[in-house]
């Protein structure tokens, strides 16, 4: 049974930083792509940023590239997501993803290239 536990989210200033975390359990790791998304009330799910768990390419959004790094700890079987400079539009909910990686890259950053979901864990950045 695939399960994703995500763990971090807080309550920041702004220009702080945050370390999330993505537990992966149930199936082979380093098999799949995995993603980063997050939801503010009212928005779409948005991708944050993604990668290829195989071979360690990563994919970023333009509103987080140069303050995300999406980085993976193959033998604990957890995704983080190191998150600085924090800024008040980045608060929403955030969701760890795994799904079968698509050809190239292309709509790697996509929610429904993804079929399962953790639970989420709340960011909220003050200004």
């Amino acid at each position: 049974q695939v399960q994703l536990v995500e763990s971090g989210g807080d309550s920041v200033q702004a220009g702080g930083s945050l370390r999330l975390s993505c537990a992966a359990s149930g199936y082979s790791f380093r098999l799949n792509c995995m993603g980063w998304f997050r939801q503010a009330p009212g928005m779409e799910r948005e991708g944050v940023a993604a990668i290829y768990t195989g071979i360690g390419r990563t994919y970023y959004d333009e509103s987080v590239k140069g303050r995300f790094t999406l980085s993976q700890d193959s033998a604990k079987n957890t995704l983080f997501l190191q998150m600085n400079s924090l800024k008040p539009e980045d608060t929403a909910m955030y969701y760890c993803a795994k799904g079968p990686c698509p050809p190239n890259g292309m709509g790697i950053l996509r929610a429904d290239e993804y079929n399962y979901w953790g639970q989420g864990t709340q960011v909220t950045v003050s200004s």
